[in-house]
């Protein structure tokens, strides 16, 4: 079966710029909140919220409590916690991912017991000792750095900032085990946590370094606890897929993202692709207000849409909404 080629079907100038796949064609610039590294993006613009939605996540930074953010996909859950970090120059966002199996311990720190073994063991070979000097290092811990076999996790590096806070990303907490939100409360009060490797050292070791998530900085850790000098900026989201304990709701500033109106949408578009682009998303913004009413659509899923078109996408207006305005909330058809 011969291999199609759609771009000898339509000679105008939007089909020969569409078509890439089997073009041929040279590979188009991608959207701009697709763009990899985050480097490479235009500059993050202010995020789009409503007088009272602002009130509320200042009421959590005034209080240092976390901010749990509701809504459906595609509200902006995530992004404020970019938005948050930018406006209030905090650096880089700390995120922990959370899924079924997902624990605590995953998010304070990891210890690489095995990779320090094989050092010790090569270190060995390569230095045998005998008689004092053998006890001595023993005693002391000299075998290695433990310090180089473990690295804090995000939630660790969060609690580790001395100097300034960090903006952590708690990312739908609503997926995670039961006892995790409990289990996190506990170091969210104390703003602190213990590592039982490090508790466990020689006196003479009792201040070690150990690696943050991110990169290859080190941060001072005494007598094996991590205690924040600055309590993170916390931003927790969950898309509403099952309750949390009122112990754990009583600690945290809820803030409910509701979805995008017509004028909303109009400027998620202007923000994200420029004042253009809105003459040709006034039937999109139509379709996904008559769609988002009926099942789970995401505001992404309009970004999409309209890209597309000023990308010159041959599509139907029908083909372009079933392409990328699919509902999030049932199973592919078998």
């Amino acid at each position: 079966m011969p291999n199609p080629t759609p771009a000898a079907s339509d000679p105008s100038a939007a089909a020969e710029n569409w078509w890439v796949f089997r073009g041929p064609a040279e590979l188009p610039e991608p959207p701009p909140w697709r763009r990899f590294p985050a480097s490479r993006r235009p500059e993050a613009r202010r995020h789009l919220m409503d007088a009272d939605e602002v009130a509320v996540v200042n009421a959590a930074l005034h209080l240092r409590r976390p901010l749990l953010v509701t809504g459906r996909p595609g509200t902006g859950k995530s992004s404020l916690a970019w938005a948050l970090a930018e406006d209030l120059g905090l650096g880089e966002v700390l995120r922990w991912p959370v899924n079924s199996r997902s624990t605590l311990a995953d998010a304070l720190y990891r210890y690489d017991a095995v990779g320090r073994l094989r050092e010790t063991s090569l270190q060995r070979e390569r230095e045998p000792l005998r008689g004092p000097a053998r006890r001595l290092r023993k005693r002391t811990g000299q075998n290695s750095d433990i310090g180089n076999y473990l690295r804090l996790g995000p939630l660790g590096t969060a609690l580790a900032s001395a100097d300034r806070p960090r903006v952590l990303l708690i990312d739908e907490l609503d997926k995670s085990d039961i006892d995790l939100p409990n289990d996190l409360l506990v170091v969210l009060e104390e703003g602190e946590f213990e590592i039982p490797e490090l508790a466990r050292l020689p006196e003479a070791q009792q201040t070690t370094e150990v690696l943050v998530t991110g990169n290859r900085e080190r941060v001072r850790v005494q007598r094996g606890v991590v205690s924040c000098g600055q309590f993170p900026i916390v931003v927790m989201t969950s898309n509403g897929e099952r309750e949390f304990p009122p112990a754990f709701l009583r600690r945290c500033v809820r803030l409910d993202l509701r979805d995008p109106d017509e004028a909303r949408l109009r400027d998620i578009v202007r923000q994200n692709l420029g004042e253009d682009a809105l003459a040709q998303a006034d039937d999109l913004i139509e379709a996904f207000l008559g769609r988002a009413a009926v099942q789970s659509q995401a505001t992404d899923q309009l970004l999409a849409a309209v890209h597309l078109r000023i990308a010159g996408a041959d599509m139907s207006r029908e083909e372009l909404l079933d392409a990328v305005m699919h509902r999030l909330d049932e199973a592919f058809p078998a």
